[in-house]
């Protein structure tokens, strides 16, 4: 028999983020989202930037979003398990810090410096823009909204 939920659990090297019984979760792979139902099939991917998303079993309502900046994760039929480089929850995202390192990386990028580190500044740009969305989302602020 198949189980009814998952155990999500999120942490990063700094701290466990959540534990929690979920009945869906939606990963950012690195090639693309993955979504995990109970009895999933195993399997271990890495993630890419961008947001996880949630339904708990608890009322079974969809959760706040969480941006995760690039990691692991273990798919078991009844537990996921996402070691991530950064994992942050939406209400704890500050949206002026966000935009501000979004700007840093929009303005190396127009510097053209040859010295850029492309790949580097890449991910600045990537995770910036993951946070900014994920915080305004859960804030009910449109993604192109200032």
């Amino acid at each position: 028999m198949l189980p009814d939920a998952i155990q999500l659990i999120i942490v990063t090297p700094v701290r466990e983020l959540l534990r929690e019984t979920v009945v869906e979760v939606q990963l950012p792979g690195a090639d693309g989202y993955l979504g995990v139902l109970p009895g999933a099939a195993p399997l271990i991917t890495e993630l890419g930037i961008g947001e996880l998303t949630f339904h708990s079993k608890a009322g079974g309502a969809a959760s706040d979003p969480i941006a995760i900046i690039r990691g692991f994760a273990e798919v078991l039929p009844d537990r996921v398990t996402v070691l991530a480089e950064t994992a942050e929850l939406a209400s704890e995202i500050d949206v002026a810090r966000a935009e501000a390192a979004l700007k840093r990386a929009q303005d190396r990028i127009a510097s053209h410096a040859p010295e850029l580190d492309w790949d580097r500044v890449a991910v600045a740009l990537q995770r910036a823009l993951i946070r900014i969305q994920v915080a305004r989302k859960h804030r009910g602020v449109p993604v192109g909204a200032a």
